[in-house]
C-alpha cells in the first residue's frame, strides 16, 4: 500500500510553508499528497466547537494552490474533527511522514515549537518534518542530507534510511555526523584534564571514525550513486550537527527514541537543538534498538 505523505493545514504561512515542502517532497518521491486540518485549540475543558465550512475551504484553497503549481500530483484533502495533537498522530500513523509548520522569527531565535508540534512528534511512530516559513528556498538550494548518527548499531537504520531515501529522490548528497564526548568547562580538574581530553580525542578519532564507516557500510552498497560525505568529530553533538549543517543543508535527520513514558514530552537534546536552530528543514525519525538493517528479515 502507498502511503500518503500528509501535511498539516492551519491557514497560517508556516503551515503553508509546510504543505509547499510537502508538495515538492510527494513530486519526488512519486507519492500522493494528503492535506489535512484538525482544530488547532487544546480545549482545557470542553471541545471548541467545529467550523466545517472554514475548514473546507482552507483545505479547497491549498489543495486548488498547489495543484496549480503541481499539476502531475495527486492531491486530497480530509478534515480532521479532533484537537490538533490528537488528529495529527492519528494520521501520521498511516502516512510516509507528517510535515508540520514551525513558528520561527529567525536563525538564531528559530523554532518555537507550541503545543502542537512538540507533543507530536515526541509520540508518533513515523517520521516528522518540521518546516518554518521562508526555508523553503533555502530547502531547494541545499545540497546535503545531513543526519546525525549516535547509536551505531540497528537504532541507525531508520534514520539512515530516511536520510538515503531523501537524497536520491533530490540528488543529495547524505552527510552522517557522529559526535563524541566532550570536556566540562566548569569542573574542579579543567587545568590538568584538557590535555588528557585532547589526547584521548586523538585516540577516539580513529575509533569513532571507524565506527561510522561500518554503519555505512551497507548503505553505500546499496545506494552506490548516492555521495556520502563522513564526519566524526570530538565535541557536543548539537553543536556538531548543527555545524555540519549550516552552510549546504536542505533536510537535516535526527533520531528519537520510541518507548518513551507515554505523557512525556522529552525528545532528547540533540533533536531539541536541531529543531530550534537548524536552518533547513528537520525531519524526526523514531527509531528503537530493534529495528533491522538493510536487506534483513
Amino acid at each position: 500500500m502507498t502511503r500518503p505523505i500528509t501535511a498539516g493545514v492551519d491557514g497560517s504561512p508556516e503551515a503553508r510553508a509546510a504543505a509547499d515542502w510537502a508538495a515538492v517532497e510527494a513530486e519526488r518521491r512519486g507519492l500522493p499528497l494528503r492535506l489535512v486540518h484538525a482544530w488547532i485549540t487544546e480545549p482545557i475543558f470542553v471541545p471548541p466547537m467545529p467550523d466545517e465550512e472554514a475548514a473546507r475551504a482552507l483545505l479547497d484553497e491549498t489543495s486548488d494552490a498547489l495543484a496549480a503549481t503541481h499539476p502531475g500530483l495527486t492531491i486530497t484533502t480530509e478534515m480532521v474533527p479532533e484537537v490538533a495533537t490528537t488528529g495529527l498522530i492519528n494520521k501520521a500513523a498511516d502516512s510516509e511522514m507528517l510535515v508540520l509548520g514551525s513558528r520561527g522569527h529567525s536563525a538564531i531565535v528559530g523554532f518555537l515549537l507550541g503545543s502542537v508540534g512538540l507533543p507530536v512528534i515526541a509520540h508518533t511512530r513515523r517520521p516528522v518534518v518540521m518546516v518554518r516559513s521562508g526555508t523553503r528556498e533555502r530547502a531547494d538550494e541545499g545540497d546535503e542530507v545531513v543526519v546525525a548518527i549516535k547509536d551505531a548499531g540497528p537504532a541507525a537504520q531508520p534514520l539512515l534510511d530516511f536520510a538515503f531515501t531523501a537524497a536520491v529522490a533530490r540528488g543529495a548528497t547524505v552527510r552522517a555526523v557522529r559526535a563524541w564526548g566532550t570536556p566540562s568547562l566548569f569542573g574542579a580538574e579543567v587545568p590538568g584534564s584538557v590535555e588528557e581530553n585532547a589526547a584521548a580525542a586523538v585516540d577516539l578519532e580513529a575509533v569513532e571514525s571507524g565506527v561510522l564507516t561500518d554503519v555505512l557500510m551497507p548503505w553505500r552498497e546499496r545506494y552506490p550513486d548516492v555521495p556520502v560525505v563522513e564526519q566524526a568529530r570530538f565535541g557536543n553533538a548539537a553543536e556538531v550537527l548543527l555545524s555540519a549543517a549550516a552552510f549546504r543543508a536542505g533536510l537535516v535527520v535526527v533520531g528519537r527514541r520510541l518507548h518513551r513514558p507515554v505523557l512525556g514530552m522529552r525528545v532528547g537534546p540533540v533533536v531539541h537543538a536541531a529543531l530550534h536552530h537548524a536552518r533547513s528543514p528537520v525531519a524526526v525519525v523514531p527509531y528503537d534498538n530493534e529495528q533491522e538493517g538493510p536487506g534483513e528479515e
